[in-house]
């Protein structure tokens, strides 16, 4: 499994923009490339990056001249697609760009430029403890350099996330030169810079130079560099390869084959000369990917069968030329089919996803299709035998009654003059297959059916013959199954016709024998008279066979009774609760009520009293002694009805006669009650919400005797049903 924790490359390069000789300075446009695993959980890409610029002094004398912060300015995922190569999913490379501009001194020294960032993938094969550290990526511009405004070089390509173990690697490392220098390529040790303090496994100051982010300042160069582990891998092979894995010191193409799987860091410096002077001096490095292919292309015709060492075999029968098709996957992968035969000793070839071959005689024939032919990642090869047998003739004949349902009889009349029949399969219509020479099939239903014979013989070739057969008798036998033999009118009756073969182009007739027809195949009919009933059924097939059935007396309807009542008075309410119900059904032989489905009544138009009000069902139920019933529901409202009346006068006293001041009537079902007494100046004298409670002549009911005089009164409520009402009087006291 590749594991994917951070930074795995990175380069840096410039143009030159200019000279200004009067201040002695050149302006010059950096860039530097940064690539990590965008689908690690390592760190993001810094931003800004903190870049140190150095002075140069001999080989291994720098001093620190600023500190730079150059700004993330774009970042993409580099695709890693090989159409012909299965790519494991948590591989994944994203390349972070920094652009900046700045004007230098133009000095006799080399200026040095810098950047150093922890950590390197802790599963890297070719380095002693690679997640302790990270990378440093640098650029040298030599004093010739800069007098002359040189442009560095850039690398054309980033080298390709995945290669195949034990495939040819062709990698093109070159760069381009906008100045035409030499340019010299060579395997470097890449620099370890930085480590692992300041992350969570091991606290401390992270800009120290054993920190995730180094400080330029302070962490200078000469750096150091990995540890290759030895004595398998060194600066001048960082991978295992047969042949070995090189570096083109002109060309900068890397060629060889790896052998062993894993993540390998490589170094390379790029070094720029001009007529043998050096100008820069380039370092990158980059983690190269090896895994065990899993090729997504894969060679397939279409084929009879397929043998041991996936040889697909073709079986011609009866006819010397032979179309092939490739059925092979990825099609989008595939640029070229080249099939080849070898036709009696010559090579013929053919080009094509679909090619036709003319075979010499009839024999066996081997050839092969190339997908892709010369392309050592990308291609795949099939091998192909084609077998040219004599051919076989498949024929039957068929034997039924037209007019009268019952099997057809098939017969086999194949022929093979050079082999022998071994299978015979008849397929009389879908999803049914019977086997042997000769064979027999009833249909469930009439129609053109069109009757298969595929034969096999012993070479395994096939042939196919197929007839027609015009298939419309009537039924052997009439199958009707109705849903019930009688009933109480009216009645429907659901005859289904079990019958067959018949569809819709037959002729039906039923009659009823209630003078009604259906020219339905299984039809409802509704029977809404008394009486028995003869049933018959007419067929007719559209080629005029003819069949019928009929059965005498089959249906019996009994008489039904039919309910029937009303109710008076129409209008109930608690006032008058007494309804007289009267019958009005006919042909019922007994009758009963149901009130509320609780209380029977036995009565043919008894009377009753309803103890409550609101809605209210009365149900009536009659029958006759043939088992025939009829019933009628009806709904009866009880008006629930709130009554009211204030006197005009009052003597409140002792003599308790007429002492108080109160309503009557029937409240039951009335809320919101408020009665209100006001003198004449509108004085409140008293109030209730009790309807039951009454007034004694007394202001608020406890305090000194209201004099004589006339009283307003006033009266609101809501009735049962939800009806405001109001009221207002006047009422005289009396003393």
């Amino acid at each position: 499994m590749l594991e994917a924790k951070h930074i795995i490359g990175g380069e840096i390069y410039y143009t030159c923009e200019g000279i200004d000789a009067r201040r002695n300075e050149f302006t010059v446009r950096l860039t530097m490339k940064i690539y990590r695993d965008c689908g690690s959980d390592g760190a993001d890409f810094d931003n800004p990056a903190e870049i140190g610029v150095y002075i140069k002094s001999g080989t291994q004398n720098f001093n620190f001249s600023f500190l730079d912060k150059w700004t993330l300015q774009s970042r993409k995922t580099l695709e890693s697609y090989n159409p012909c190569v299965f790519t494991p999913p948590n591989i994944c490379v994203e390349e972070g760009v920094y652009v900046k501009k700045l004007t230098l001194p133009i000095l006799d020294r080399s200026y040095f430029i810098a950047y150093q960032r922890c950590c390197r993938n802790t599963s890297i094969t070719n380095i002693v403890n690679p997640g302790a550290f990270g990378a440093a990526y640098t650029l040298e511009i030599s004093p010739e350099a800069q007098r002359t405004c040189n442009n560095s070089p850039s690398f054309k390509n980033f080298p390709p996330i995945l290669i195949c173990r034990d495939l040819d690697i062709n990698f093109d490392h070159s760069a381009t030169d906008a100045d035409n220098d030499s340019l010299v390529y060579e395997f470097c040790t890449p620099f370890a810079a930085g480590g692992q303090r300041g992350s969570g496994d091991l606290p401390g100051d992270p800009r120290a130079c054993d920190g995730v982010t180094p400080d330029p300042s302070l962490c200078i160069p000469p750096f150091q560099t990995i540890v290759y582990k030895a004595p398998f891998y060194n600066q001048q092979f960082p991978m295992a390869g047969t042949p070995p894995i090189v570096l083109n010191p002109q060309t900068g193409q890397i060629t060889g084959v790896p052998t062993n799987i894993g993540q390998y860091v490589v170094g390379i410096c790029l070094k720029e000369y001009r007529n043998g002077v050096l100008l820069t001096v380039t370092q990158r490095d980059f983690q190269f990917n090896v895994i065990n292919c899993r090729k997504n292309i894969n060679a397939s015709i279409i084929s009879d069968s397929v043998m041991a060492g996936d040889q697909f075999i073709v079986n011609a029968c009866g006819d010397k030329t032979v179309v092939l098709t490739s059925t092979s996957t990825i099609e989008s992968s595939i640029k070229s089919y080249e099939w080849e035969f070898d036709l009696n000793g010559k090579i013929e070839t053919f080009l094509g996803k679909s090619v036709s071959v003319v075979l010499p005689d009839l024999g066996s024939y081997t050839g092969k299709l190339y997908l892709n032919k010369g392309d050592k990642e990308c291609s795949d090869t099939a091998q192909i035998l084609i077998n040219v047998f004599p051919g076989i003739n498949a024929d039957f004949i068929y034997q039924y009654d037209t007019c009268v349902a019952g099997p057809v009889f098939l017969s086999d009349r194949s022929l093979a003059t050079q082999s022998t029949i071994r299978e015979w399969t008849y397929l009389p219509e879908a999803n049914q297959m019977m086997a042997g020479p000769d064979a027999s099939y009833i249909y469930k239903t009439p129609g053109k059916k069109n009757v298969r014979l595929v034969i096999k013989d012993n070479n395994g070739c096939r042939d196919t013959a197929t007839k027609s057969i015009q298939y419309y008798p009537v039924p052997a036998l009439l199958v009707l199954n109705p849903s019930t033999f009688g009933g109480c009118q009216p009645v429907d009756i659901f005859f289904n016709n079990l019958s067959f073969p018949i569809d819709t182009t037959y002729r039906i007739d039923w009659d009823f024998g209630d003078g009604r027809h259906s020219d339905q195949i299984s039809p409802t009919h509704r029977y809404t008279s008394e009486g028995k009933y003869s049933v018959r059924l007419k067929i007719v097939s559209p080629i005029g066979c003819e069949t019928s059935i009929y059965y005498p007396d089959w249906i019996d309807v009994r008489k039904s009774p039919e309910a029937g009542f009303s109710c008076n008075p129409e209008k109930l309410s608690n006032l008058v609760n007494t309804v007289q119900i009267t019958d009005e059904s006919r042909n019922a032989e007994k009758i009963h009520y149901l009130i509320n489905d609780l209380t029977a009544l036995y009565q043919s138009s008894p009377n009753y009293t309803f103890r409550d009000t609101g809605i209210q069902t009365i149900t009536q139920i009659v029958s006759r002694g043939n088992g025939c019933a009829d019933t009628l529901v009806k709904r009866v409202d009880i008006e629930p009805i709130v009554t009211f009346f204030m006197p005009n006068a009052f003597t409140p006293g002792t003599d308790g006669v007429n002492d108080r001041f109160n309503g009557v009537g029937i409240m039951r079902w009335a809320k919101d009650f408020r009665l209100s007494i006001w003198d004449r100046w509108g004085g409140l004298i008293y109030s209730t919400e009790d309807a039951s409670k009454s007034w004694n002549g007394q202001f608020d009911q406890t305090g000194d005797p209201a004099p004589p005089g006339v009283y307003i009164y006033t009266v609101s409520y809501t009735a049962p049903r939800g009806q405001e009402v109001k009221l207002k009087g006047y009422v005289t006291l009396i003393r």
